[in-house]
């Protein structure tokens, strides 16, 4: 497998050039796919303009400038993706990853506080030895639990770096869905209906406003209100 990455070739959801110049850094393997998220570097220098070079960049990781989710991260290639957190400590800052209705990554300022949980949809659960659940969370992680009432699509909230449980967002009438796929990616919807086909098919949440789409490309944000700040959030 290719260690270099061609621009014209990175995936439609990065926000960068493509004529400027030939290549980019290519993320390495690890809690998200390649489609789903960005290397830090690219985070570094392009979205958050800390600097105008690869290498001053790759410098201010060295030191441990940068924090995803509450821990130090100094590999230029760490994959970051969706509503993981980036912090600035030096410079009192934090932004959560979200998708915009472009569907390109965008990073949200979010203020000090906000930036010790972080929502994590629930994408498959196991019954381990001891009769614990384990939840395995569409960023890579996995939590053990003895409450076996979670479901795939439910959304967690969790403290960073700890993954302790704060609150759950069932997938469930009423609630309010985050779009991260499809022709409404970005927006924020009231879900109306979770239809379950029990089939190869995959399954349809329909919302409020007549629309629907794949469970999929659901992410449960809160249930009267957001819970996080959005990008050009608005209900449909």
């Amino acid at each position: 497998m290719s260690r270099d990455m061609k621009r014209l070739m990175a995936p439609r959801s990065w926000p960068v050039p493509r004529k400027i110049w030939h290549w980019i850094t290519k993320p390495s393997p690890g809690p998200h796919p390649k489609e789903m998220s960005m290397p830090l570097l690219i985070i570094v220098r392009d979205m958050l303009d800390l600097s105008d070079t690869a290498h001053e960049a790759r410098l201010i990781l060295a030191n441990g400038e940068i924090l995803v989710d509450g821990r130090p991260v100094k590999n230029r290639k760490f994959p970051v993706g969706l509503m993981d957190v980036v912090s600035v400590p030096r410079l009192n800052q934090h932004y959560r990853m979200l998708l915009n209705s472009k569907g390109k990554f965008e990073l949200v300022k979010i203020p000090e506080g906000k930036e010790k949980w972080k929502l994590c949809r629930i994408e498959n659960k196991v019954t381990v030895k001891g009769g614990k659940t384990q939840l395995c969370l569409h960023d890579g992680r996995n939590i053990l639990t003895d409450d076996g009432s979670y479901k795939t699509g439910d959304v967690l909230k969790i403290e960073v770096p700890s993954q302790k449980i704060l609150d759950v967002y069932r997938l469930a009438k009423g609630n309010l869905a985050y779009i991260i796929g499809g022709n409404h990616v970005g927006k924020v919807a009231v879900i109306e209906d979770y239809i379950e086909t029990r089939s190869p098919t995959p399954n349809i949440v329909k919302f409020k406003d007549g629309s629907s789409t794949v469970k999929e490309n659901v992410f449960v944000v809160g249930t009267k209100v957001p819970e996080i700040d959005l990008p050009e959030a608005s209900v449909i």
